[in-house]
């Protein structure tokens, strides 16, 4: 009996339920949607990218959740359809699109084999809140970066939102999406190298919230060497509340023979191998201090 009484009092004072799924705003409807996926549609392609892309039943669906092989992303909707390219994984493509309303949670899934060469530099950052930039940056290596045991940050090439393209051929995809120029919100940035000179790598964010946006949350999904017997993944998450400030990520070490290793500053020991340079700090206070971040999209 008072078991009984104590669920029945629980029952009645328990708060509601927040609109959100972890950390993600859901739908108004209270009917469970339905996920259509019109891409993939199974079978084998040829191409680099893979084009997600379907339609959400509740239009008030506003991201939908995205799985790749088990990493998740979120993709923008607008009036109830979702559309957005990423870099496809040699072999097996495993696409799940999730939406969820008051309803529940309803999804859609396919499988798509890519027949193309592995990719050995992949990075690519969402957020968890509307109406902010996590500007994703890429620090690639050069000759000049990379001489003796120290790092010359100054000299690494930058890519980002208004350098897309880099000298030995990193490609940066901004995170447009139906049709209008890379929107505030949650990404997803894409960063891919295909054939990534060794050296030492700095992914970074620099945040610009708008309006009573205060923080959010970065998540960065690493893969290095997707597909082969060297594949590194690392998932990296990192909240962010000081507009304009650059927040290291990773760093990269491509070390050739399809090798790398990864130090995540905010979860692991600094590395101390002969491999690494010696002045990792020093090189990102000098980046800092250089304001070397890129000025924030649409005018900040």
């Amino acid at each position: 009996m008072l078991s009984v009484l104590l669920a029945a009092l629980l029952t009645q004072t328990a708060p509601p339920v927040q609109a959100r799924q972890q950390g993600v705003p859901i739908g108004r409807g209270d009917k469970l949607p339905t996920v259509r996926l019109s891409a993939p549609s199974g079978g084998w392609t040829v191409d680099r990218m893979l084009l997600i892309e379907g339609t959400v039943s509740d239009t008030t669906v506003d991201p939908v959740v995205v799985s790749i092989n088990g990493d998740r992303y979120l993709m923008r909707t607008v009036g109830g359809r979702f559309s957005r390219k990423f870099p496809a994984a040699s072999g097996k493509n495993i696409v799940t699109v999730m939406a969820t309303n008051k309803g529940g949670t309803a999804r859609a899934q396919a499988t798509s084999y890519a027949k193309v060469p592995p990719v050995p530099l992949k990075a690519i950052l969402t957020s968890d809140t509307d109406g902010v930039y996590t500007d994703l940056h890429i620090y690639e290596p050069t000759d000049a970066s990379s001489a003796g045991d120290s790092l010359d940050v100054k000299a690494m090439a930058h890519v980002y939102w208004a350098d897309t393209d880099s000298p030995s051929g990193g490609t940066f995809f901004l995170n447009s999406q139906g049709g209008d120029f890379d929107q505030p919100a949650y990404g997803p940035y894409l960063y891919i190298h295909r054939a990534p000179p060794t050296g030492v790598y700095l992914i970074a964010t620099n945040y610009w919230p708008s309006g009573d946006k205060a923080h959010t949350v970065a998540t960065l999904n690493l893969a290095l060497f997707e597909g082969t017997p060297g594949e590194v993944r690392r998932r990296v998450r990192i909240p962010l509340a000081t507009p304009g400030t650059t927040r290291v990520l990773a760093w990269v070490n491509i070390l050739g023979d399809g090798q790398a290793e990864v130090y995540v500053p905010s979860a692991d020991p600094k590395p101390k191998g002969e491999s690494w340079p010696d002045n990792l700090d020093e090189a990102l206070k000098e980046l800092q201090a250089s304001g070397d971040s890129g000025e924030g999209e649409g005018g900040y």
